[in-house]
């Protein structure tokens, strides 16, 4: 079955910089465009990026510049690098992926941004 396993949240004070990384299973990693979104108390999950098997990228405005995404079809993983992190970007990060229309998550990992 389908698998995606988060890691690398954190408390980090603002300013500083983090890396989550989402391993999956079960698909076929190489043909699947992966997303991470985040989900903050009280507000609606949103996407944050995301990258296609092509390696094509899309972020949201409120990380562009900041955030990076990137794969490695051989680790079958996909990473967020984290920099100049601030207090709003304090929520669970979830890594998502689609293969044949359905929609996987994994089961997030908590960042931290102190002021």
């Amino acid at each position: 079955q389908v698998q995606l396993v988060e890691s690398g949240g954190g408390l980090v004070q603002a300013g500083g910089s983090l890396r989550l990384s989402c391993a999956a299973s079960g698909i076929r990693f190489n043909i699947n465009a992966l997303a991470w979104y985040r989900q903050a108390p009280g507000k609606q999950r949103e996407l944050v990026a995301q990258i296609t098997s092509a390696g094509t990228t899309n972020y949201a405005d409120s990380v562009k510049g900041r955030f990076t995404i990137s794969r490695d079809n051989s680790k079958k993983t996909v990473y967020l690098q984290m920099n100049s992190l601030k207090p709003e970007d304090t929520a669970v990060y979830y890594c998502k992926c689609t293969p044949r229309m359905v929609d996987y998550w994994g089961q997030g990992t908590q960042v931290t941004v102190s002021s």
